[in-house]
């Protein structure tokens, strides 16, 4: 399993992996950036890298640090039953090359911009920097998150899971990610029923009806016999263009008056056709 985080800074992204590495035997592993590091990601002060990256950097083992996605992606496939995370997804072409694999997971992690300024102030402080002002905070990290060229809105949005971060307490943080389950195998790949309930949601989407939308799956010993959904009968007009207007003027006119309606309507058609 690999877990992907992304997110605006100071998020928390390094405390989530620290989390996962202590608490449920996860590797960190990481990318090396073949491209120049945007200025929004360097430190408050100046134009160098913080401490805090450089450390990472440095602490990071050689043995779990690669120059191109391609090797990453080639490490990882052979050990997909182990556990892995990951914070180095800058861009599309990383994404699309992780969300192939089946044991990928992408999580997303937000937190109010108030908190998340005052991390980053602590941040600088322990690294003797200077912090940024909230307005020159705010602007780096729109920047950060909406760049044409290095902004990560779009990566964050394809996220199949989203943490909020709005805590500064370590203990409610572990008790949020406990309750979140990640290694949670489901997330990775259905079950039958999720599967199956996942098809008639789908399928409601092609209903018509002006009042509720519902899709339905035939399943039978884990085959599908039949897709459906909820509408007019065919050859009459749809609902939404007008085929049950009294629906859609009368306000009590409920699903069950409408579906015995509907099936009044077919029981004279066809006994309309059959005479």
């Amino acid at each position: 399993m690999l877990i992907g985080l992304c997110g605006g800074i100071c998020a928390g992204k390094h405390s989530v992996v620290k989390y996962l590495v202590e608490h449920h035997g996860f590797s960190h592993l990481h990318l090396t950036r073949n491209v120049a590091t945007p200025l929004v990601e360097k430190s408050a002060a100046g134009g160098r890298l913080s401490n805090v990256d450089q450390l990472a950097v440095t602490d990071s083992d050689d043995e779990f640090s690669f120059a191109t996605v391609d090797a990453f992606v080639d490490f990882v496939t052979k050990r997909w039953q182990e556990r892995w995370v990951t914070v180095d997804i800058w861009d599309e072409e990383i994404l699309e090359c992780l969300s192939r694999r089946p044991f990928f997971l992408l999580v997303s992690i937000d937190a109010p911009v108030s908190l998340r300024w005052e991390r980053f102030k602590k941040r600088c402080k322990l690294f003797e920097q200077i912090p940024p002002t909230l307005e020159e905070f705010v602007l780096r990290d729109d920047d950060h998150l909406y760049n044409q060229a290095s902004g990560l809105a779009n990566l964050i949005g394809r996220a199949e899971v989203r943490l909020i971060n709005a805590t500064s307490s370590p203990g409610k943080l572990r008790d949020a990610l406990d309750k979140l389950n990640l290694m949670d195998q489901q997330r990775l790949r259905p079950s039958w029923d999720q599967y199956f309930m996942q098809l008639a949601a789908l399928a409601a989407q092609r209903s018509n009806c002006m009042k509720r939308r519902v899709g339905c799956v035939l399943v039978r010993e884990k085959r599908v016999i039949s897709t459906g959904y909820n509408g007019t009968p065919r050859n009459l007009k749809n609902c939404n263009e007008g085929g049950y207007a009294m629906a859609a003027r009368d306000p009590a006119w409920g699903f069950p008056r409408a579906y015995v309606y509907m099936r009044r309507r077919m029981h004279y058609s066809k006994q309309a056709g059959s005479v």
